[in-house]
């Protein structure tokens, strides 16, 4: 998974490859759908052996940007892209950052990013301008592992704290991180979690889908109007995923969840009681392992687009979604 990526990449700096085979376990039940490629995004970078794209957004003026998970520095690690020329263009970079999702504040619109590596939110203007911390340091004295980002409605951040997932013990030592909108004040909403990956909020906000990397299953934690007490906690569904494990979640109108797939080239979608509903598939090169990270579905429509990344490259794919976008549809 990235988790592990990113740490080799941080601690050595050696090439490195994408684990796991797009072309796993037969697709389960449920309808079949079949993505088809946009444009490629990305090049492997010889820095880092590999590229990886996560984290679409839509933003105001509806480009989709996405950002490239192992991009050197100096490279763009926020890319611009136009759905409808097919063409990608840098949008963002710096010299340190490792960014793994990026989500567009309902407080403020500045857009802001996961830094996998430093444990740090960091925010942009929504032209990629005027890069600012907007949260760092420990949370009830532990440091973060942040992945995934979503909002609630006051434009207060729910981070999916993915420590312990490379814990050879299976200790689950994962959280659910809020920050305040103002990022004064941060506060451990669930523990003792296995590597949480995916996170989004169901479509009325009452609670939190979120994908359990190390358990392979989706959790749903309900919320009381506060944002920081848990009325119920879960586990919601469970996914037969063979050697892929979960990664980034995002849920459409319907309330129905989108699960996506480290070491598979595929999302598999349920509905808010638990129905697997249907199977997309993006066909990808037959040159070796592909994952599919995370999706956004343009709010007001149905078209979803998906970031697949493997020896090829980083690509993004499109698929016609079950329901239309909401907020909750741009995957963080």
């Amino acid at each position: 998974m990235k988790h592990r990526i990113l740490a080799a990449v941080a601690a050595t700096g050696l090439v490195l490859t994408v684990g796991g085979a797009g072309s796993a376990a037969a697709a389960p039940a449920g309808r079949d759908v079949t993505a088809k490629k946009l444009l490629k995004v990305s090049d492997v970078h010889p820095q880092t052996g590999m590229t990886l794209l996560e984290g679409p957004v839509f933003t105001e003026d509806g480009s989709l940007l996405v950002v490239d998970v192992t991009a050197p520095a100096g490279q763009p690690k926020v890319i611009r892209i136009d759905t409808a020329t097919r063409k990608a263009s840098p949008f963002f970079t710096d010299q340190a950052g490792a960014y793994t999702s990026a989500q567009v504040s309902p407080h403020d619109g500045r857009i802001y990013l996961t830094d996998f590596v430093s444990g740090a939110i960091v925010s942009i203007a929504a032209d990629g301008t005027d890069p600012q911390t907007f949260f760092t340091g420990d949370v009830d004295g532990s440091a973060m592992k942040p992945d995934d980002l979503a909002f609630d409605e006051q434009g207060n951040l729910y981070i999916s704290d993915t420590t312990g997932h490379d814990d050879p013990g299976g200790q689950d030592r994962g959280r659910v991180v809020r920050i305040d909108r103002d990022g004064q004040s941060a506060t451990v909403v669930a523990g003792g979690l296995p590597a949480p990956n995916g996170i989004s909020f169901d479509e009325d906000f009452g609670g939190l889908w979120v994908s359990q990397y190390t358990a392979n299953r989706i959790d749903y934690i309900g919320l009381a109007e506060d944002g920081t007490t848990v009325t119920s906690q879960h586990p919601a569904m469970y996914v037969n995923a063979g050697r892929a494990q979960v990664d980034s979640n995002a849920v459409d109108a319907a309330g129905n969840v989108y699960q996506m797939f480290h070491n598979q080239a595929r999302v598999m979608v349920f509905s808010p009681e638990g129905d697997h509903l249907a199977t997309v598939e993006a066909p990808v090169p037959d040159d070796g392992k592909y994952s599919a990270t995370n999706l956004a579905i343009r709010p007001g429509k149905k078209d979803a687009y998906l970031t697949v990344s493997g020896p090829s490259g980083g690509f993004v794919y499109r698929f016609e979604a079950l329901a239309q976008g909401i907020r909750q549809s741009n995957g963080g």
